[in-house]
């Protein structure tokens, strides 16, 4: 039965309008086509479609205002409603200026007239939110392949380890995974540790050292170590303990090793450890780099001056994207090349929510094969103030001479004396720091070439070339 025909006494008596509305409601687009496939008319409800310039289809051929390959759709919707078949729904591209191509589904009708009516439906929305699908997939598949990789790294790193490493549950204090390393040192099958308490791998007198480590290591999540012994075999080891999250649960890695053969190792590792400490507690910031000053290490002083969360956020990035201007930078690199070390560079920490802090950086070439690096220590020096007998000392001799004018001249007079003194300071170190570089010291000094130029003839600096236009 032909779904579109129906008693004429239910519509016969429709009003030319009210059908129009009808029509409009009903779809997102209406045509009106001849019997040849040209376009008479248009009218379209969807609001988002008005910059489409649907008008200029008008006068041409239903056919020419798709994409090739839905021609033949169109050729087909006009044959089956030319018959006065009822029509099924077709996906129809049109081509769009954004290059991206608008989908709408169609149905064509035969009217008393010989003209077709063709209604359609924007699938535009639903076309986007498939796109957003797609992507988001395709985001995840990426995402997934990259943990798949590094699980498969690990789980390599895990097995061919000479170190005896086990991965505890720090609740149940069972044994989650155990490396060849350290069931051969324990001298137990790694698959029948699996699941077993560690209580059964430590000998009685032994257990409060090991509950003392694990409670200390869980509770501050500081890493420690101790002597256990092994149950049930005459071995003396030394347990380490460290502390990390997966997902929603904790765990605790364990590294064992021999206490005879590894002592003078291990003393010198605990003085490693103990510097280490040190470092990363010190009040100053200290960053390590690789030479191409990408960082690799950074204590929590760096990370509150680069108001950073975690060391994870800094590690990798460019020590440039904190660490002041792109002249002081040079600066600083040129240096380490030449002498290998910096002391006393005066540079800003920009911060990652826009703060600034003043600091005082001293740097350092460290050189090796494999493992050459850079070190950078800074310290903040925003309220360090040095007064000595209630006279400045951060000025020179010279400078120093200037409080002996104090009751003989005026305020005003000092002041402009004082000034400068500091300006042909700053104006000497820097060009001392640029290597006599002028462009690079006036970009240090935040001026123009042409300032720097004149500040030079001011203060009777020889040698002055005419700056450059």
């Amino acid at each position: 039965m032909n779904p579109f025909k129906s008693p004429r006494k239910s519509i016969g008596d429709l009003d030319a309008d009210i059908a129009a509305m009808a029509i409009g409601m009903a779809a997102d687009i209406a045509l009106i086509v001849d019997h040849e496939g040209v376009v008479s008319d248009i009218a379209f409800s969807n609001s988002d479609l008005e910059g489409r310039k649907f008008d200029q289809w008008i006068g041409r051929r239903w056919g020419e205002t798709v994409t090739k390959e839905s021609r033949d759709k169109v050729a087909e919707l006009l044959a089956e409603a030319a018959t006065g078949t009822a029509t099924r729904w077709r996906q129809v591209n049109h081509p769009s200026p954004t290059g991206i191509d608008m989908p709408v589904r169609y149905v064509a009708l035969r009217m008393s007239d010989e003209r077709i009516l063709v209604l359609g439906r924007d699938l535009s929305a639903m076309a986007d939110l498939q796109q957003r699908l797609i992507d988001a997939q395709t985001t995840m598949e990426r995402e997934y392949a990259k943990l798949r990789h590094a699980e498969t790294r690990y789980r390599l790193l895990f097995q061919v380890a000479s170190e005896a490493v086990v991965i505890l549950h720090v609740t149940s204090r069972k044994i989650v995974e155990v490396n060849p390393a350290a069931a051969r040192l324990l001298n137990q099958d790694a698959k029948a540790l699996s699941g077993r308490s560690l209580k059964d791998l430590i000998a009685e007198g032994s257990h409060d050292d090991m509950n003392a480590l694990l409670g200390s290591v869980g509770a501050t999540g500081r890493a420690g170590a101790t002597s256990v012994l092994v149950a049930g075999q005459d071995l003396k080891l030394e347990m380490g303990a460290s502390i990390f999250r997966q997902g929603n649960d904790a765990h605790f890695l364990l590294r064992f090793g021999r206490t005879d053969s590894v002592a003078p190792v291990e003393a010198e590792d605990q003085v490693r450890a103990s510097l280490l400490r040190a470092i990363s507690e010190i009040p100053d910031g200290f960053v390590v780099t690789d030479m191409d000053q990408r960082i690799i290490a950074a204590n929590s002083a760096f990370l509150d001056l680069a108001q950073l969360a975690t060391e994870e956020q800094a590690l990798g990035e460019p020590l440039s994207r904190w660490l002041g201007r792109s002249v002081d930078v040079n600066v600083i690199s040129a240096n380490l090349r030449k002498q290998g070390s910096l002391r006393q560079f005066a540079t800003v920490i920009n911060g990652e929510f826009g703060a600034r802090e003043p600091i005082e950086l001293s740097a350092v070439s460290v050189s090796g094969n494999d493992d050459a690096c850079l070190g950078f220590a800074m310290r903040p020096v925003r309220s360090r103030i040095d007064i000595i007998g209630g006279e400045p000392t951060a000025l020179p001799r010279d400078a120093s001479q200037l409080t002996a004018l104090v009751g003989r001249v005026t305020l005003k007079d000092l002041v402009r004396e004082t000034t400068d003194v500091i300006e042909r300071l700053c104006i000497e170190t820097a060009l001392k720091l640029t290597g006599d570089n002028r462009a690079s010291a006036a970009e240090m000094l935040g001026m123009s070439r042409q300032s720097l130029y004149s500040k030079l003839r001011r203060y009777g600096f020889s040698d002055l070339d005419s700056p450059e236009d």
